[in-house]
């Protein structure tokens, strides 16, 4: 695949904010309109739908099968509710279908493809983090991108941490000296800022991540494609392998 060409997965709670879903596509069709980017597949997170499996999964022990193609299933019904949003969104479910299509936006539906190319685990390991970097290999892409509600990941001192190795992340996971931090700057989240599993893709295939905030008070991601912002300027966290050069 070209450079030209990237994956941008969509995080629930830019999805399920009409402001932020707004931002996000406009920011990104900015990005085609001044030549940056020709083509631009977007994968839907689960979002409030796979956290309620999740919880479901605790309180009922559905078992990692069942739980993981639900999960998935939810990333395919926020597809296609973002469609009907934006219906000059194409809707795919094989990649070739990508490689072949002549729209600029195009929404993967994870769901079939998975169930004919299983290559992940089945458990909460794995989410729609970790099946974008998946699509990415499969697509060749050099880089993938995560759109979230957050600037980035953070260390113990709330500072952004610009870029971060796998080793290093599970280091200070394991010593605690992470923080997650809401869009308030004043409370520390709990929940992961990416999915476990992603680390051990990032590490096999080389590929690095880059967490963009999509919140529609910021335009992070215009920021992140703008060759006359510098990288010291920008806000946005890099995860690479552990043997990756510097920044």
């Amino acid at each position: 695949m070209d450079n030209n060409q990237a994956i941008f997965k969509i995080g629930g709670k830019i999805l399920e904010n009409p402001n932020n879903i707004e931002s996000t596509v406009s920011q990104l069709t900015k990005l085609y309109e001044e030549n940056i980017l020709q083509k631009i597949l977007l994968i839907p997170g689960g979002g409030s739908y796979a956290n309620f499996i999740r919880k479901k999964d605790e309180e009922l022990k559905l078992g990692d099968e069942l739980a993981h193609w639900m999960a998935i299933y939810s990333m395919n019904y926020n597809g296609i509710e973002l469609n009907r949003k934006y219906p000059e969104l194409e809707l795919i479910e094989d990649l070739k279908d990508f490689q072949d299509s002549k729209s600029i936006f195009c929404i993967f539906l994870p769901y079939n493809y998975l169930r004919k190319n299983d290559n992940l685990p089945h458990n909460w390991d794995v989410t729609s983090d970790s099946i974008a970097l998946y699509i990415a290999v499969q697509l060749q892409v050099n880089k993938c991108f995560l759109i979230k509600d957050i600037e980035g990941i953070y260390g113990i001192d709330e500072e952004i941490i610009k870029k971060i190795t796998t080793f290093q992340y599970i280091e200070l996971k394991k010593n605690n000296k992470l923080a997650r931090i809401g869009l308030d700057q004043a409370s520390i989240k709990k929940s992961k800022p990416i999915d476990s599993y992603l680390l051990t893709l990032i590490e096999q295939y080389g590929i690095p991540c880059f967490l963009i905030n999509g919140n529609k008070n910021h335009q992070r991601i215009s920021e992140f494609f703008n060759p006359n912002i510098s990288d010291e300027i920008k806000i946005f966290t890099k995860i690479v392998q552990k043997s990756s050069p510097p920044l």
